[in-house]
């Protein structure tokens, strides 16, 4: 008995096969869902997911924008949407084509996203006074991220280029998917234990909430705010907000900007320092050119001699000062000399025993005062004559009348 003979498809073959069994065997659908990676193109049509706890579908609204806006759909959103099973074949991608879509309320995880932020905000993570400063110039940057994700090819590029001198390390994480919020952790602490780096940088490209989840997670949100390190959060496109960049020292809108968010322009500094010196150049000159204006015109006042000739003039002068004061002395010396000889001669002048010796006595009574009246000692009474040479002890007779 031979075989069947199995068809031999080309890809097309088989895509637009598949097409056209799904497309003309599902009636029109009505899918409940959640909003994921809402996109809107400048063409106007609307590119999103829709997903709940288990299974996911791409779905497209072609000229849905005006829609979308109306209704202020974004990601965790709940939809009721209405439209028909379509098959992409260029990709093999199977999705939805919607006509219509209604509002339901807050998907599962954007409202759990919402209860964590407000809980995480009661207790201060979020609060600007304990941000960290970033250094000015981070000698080597800590990065968490997966080393094969096009967030850290575009951050590494952008940094060298602003800053070649750039040293960096690589803690590698998965950045979606369950567990990876736990080595995003462990990256953060890894950093803060061994203290190799300045700062650190946790980073990713874009994506659905979903696929940011890991960095809504609390695990990683305690251990950014236990960091003694600066981190700083570049997770997503700008529009993207999580939690991580909520707790962060700084947010970055996308890895890119990280890099200007971290860094200074090399070229700049250089041109910044070069500018510096040469104002230093600048002012040196001016003040040599100076100094040296002041010491041409003390030269040519022959003020400035040289050293050998300054120091005897300065001794000699300091001779001649010593010899003044000399003189000074030794005349102060001869007026006083003077003044005394004159107040001697003066005293021998007033001196009473110059009188005695010219035969004068000076009479004492009993007590030992001079006598001027004949009255101070009656007769019988004693009295002292001092003379030149001795006294004289005698006794009163009394007046004598002339």
């Amino acid at each position: 008995m031979m075989e069947a003979k199995i068809p031999v498809w080309t890809v097309t073959q088989l895509n637009e096969a598949i097409k056209d069994l799904l497309e003309n065997t599902f009636l029109p659908v009505c899918v409940l869902g959640e909003i994921s990676g809402l996109t809107i193109h400048r063409s106007g049509h609307v590119y999103l997911t829709l997903k709940d706890e288990h299974a996911q579908i791409r779905a497209v609204y072609f000229n849905g924008a005006s829609k979308c806006t109306e209704l202020e759909l974004h990601s965790g959103i709940q939809v009721e949407a209405y439209g028909r099973i379509a098959f992409y074949a260029p990709r093999g991608e199977c999705q939805l084509t919607l006509r219509e879509i209604k509002l339901l309320g807050t998907g599962s995880l954007q409202q759990k996203f919402e209860e964590m932020k407000k809980r995480l905000a009661a207790e201060g993570l979020f609060d600007s006074d304990r941000k960290k400063p970033l250094p000015f110039v981070p000698r080597c940057i800590g990065i968490i991220t997966s080393p094969e994700g096009a967030a850290i090819k575009d951050f590494i590029k952008v940094a060298l280029k602003r800053f070649p001198p750039l040293r960096f390390r690589v803690f590698p994480a998965p950045v979606q998917g369950k567990g990876a919020e736990q080595l995003l952790a462990q990256g953060v602490r890894f950093f803060n234990r061994y203290h190799c780096a300045d700062v650190i940088l946790i980073t990713r490209g874009g994506g659905s909430l979903e696929d940011l989840w890991p960095f809504n997670e609390e695990v990683l949100a305690r251990a950014v705010a236990e960091s003694s390190l600066p981190v700083v959060s570049a997770v997503g496109h700008e529009i993207d907000t999580t939690i991580c960049d909520l707790v962060a020292d700084r947010r970055a809108p996308t890895p890119t900007a990280a890099a200007e968010v971290l860094l200074p322009d090399f070229q700049e500094m250089r041109e910044d320092t070069e500018l510096l010196l040469q104002r230093l150049r600048n002012a040196a000159e001016l003040t040599w050119q100076r100094a040296q204006n002041r010491l041409d015109r003390l030269r040519s006042a022959k003020a400035l001699m040289r050293p050998v000739q300054m120091l005897q003039e300065r001794m000699q002068s300091i001779d001649y000062t010593v010899k003044d004061m000399e003189n000074l002395l030794f005349r102060a010396a001869q007026e006083q000399e003077h003044r005394l000889l004159r107040l001697n001669d003066k005293l021998q002048t007033l001196n009473p025993v110059r009188i005695l010796n010219r035969g004068y006595a000076v009479l004492l009574d009993n007590r030992g005062k001079a006598v001027t009246l004949p009255s101070q000692i009656p007769a019988g009474s004693e009295a002292t004559a001092i003379l030149a040479h001795g006294r004289v002890r005698m006794e009163s007779k009394g007046e004598v009348k002339p």
